[in-house]
């Protein structure tokens, strides 16, 4: 496809997502598929501040106004067990709950493979990520109404190096462009589609949702994201995330 030939398809995606002031149709993939080796056992489970942390993700989604419905990507030996949590919780905008693939790319595939066809935007969100706000959810939603695609960053607050192979450093890199990338990450349904099943044919070892688009040549537009925002991954993650936790109870 030449340059002319994208820059209308885009433009014909950004007619379907507009009028701006239209609440925009968008269903969420929350992606829980990991094997929790760094954290010792499986981290979406684990209890954080009674609830499972899981639990606690899909509760963000399930209150958002701006989502539709959630499509949820776990491991095949845990479907069962995580269908169960979703109907103990009530979560009634749960779907389905599928298998994922063995990386990143064939979980997300997976996922947005599952939502319904009506929906014209896709949240993609780390199942580990379980202190995600209404705002950020909101922020981002609303983002990708008008570009097509955003995703949450915050700066960086460490110095960056370059390093060769042997663990030299060559150089600094500009801390003014450089920032950490969260989600959920959302997109026009239709382009992140075709991105994933580009990088899964490809087989690209992409780590996350964004990193896609940019092979498609699509330009991500960024939005604050949030400090708290958190991923958690090893056990000291799941002690920040309960320090965090009891600060929020204690200011409600």
């Amino acid at each position: 496809m030449n340059k002319r030939k994208a820059f209308e398809a885009l433009k014909r995606l950004r007619n379907r997502l507009r009028p701006k002031d239209e609440r925009p149709s968008c269903s969420a993939v929350i992606v829980a598929a990991g094997s929790s080796q760094r954290m010792g056992s499986d981290k979406l489970l684990a209890d954080l501040e009674g609830e499972p942390v899981l639990a606690r993700t899909l509760a963000a989604f399930q209150r958002s106004e701006l989502v539709d419905e959630i499509v949820v990507v776990t491991r095949t030996e845990k479907i069962r067990q995580v269908a169960d949590l979703c109907k103990e919780h009530g979560f009634d905008k749960v779907s389905k709950v599928i298998s994922g693939g063995k990386t990143r790319m064939e979980s997300s595939l997976a996922g947005v493979s599952e939502v319904k066809p009506s929906a014209k935007l896709i949240a993609i969100h780390d199942g580990a990520r379980p202190l995600i706000t209404q705002e950020l959810i909101a922020r981002t939603v609303m983002a990708a109404h008008d570009h097509l695609s955003a995703v949450p960053v915050v700066p960086s607050t460490d110095t960056l190096k370059n390093v060769d192979d042997r663990g030299g450093i060559t150089g600094s890199a500009d801390r003014s462009h450089i920032v950490r990338v969260q989600t959920p990450q959302v997109f026009s349904a239709d382009l992140i589609k075709g991105a994933l099943t580009d990088a899964v044919k490809r087989e690209l070892p992409l780590t996350d949702d964004c990193s896609a688009m940019e092979r498609m040549g699509v330009t991500t537009q960024t939005v604050p994201g949030d400090d708290e925002n958190i991923k958690i991954t090893t056990p000291w993650d799941l002690d920040v995330a309960r320090a965090i936790l009891k600060g929020r109870l204690s200011k409600a």
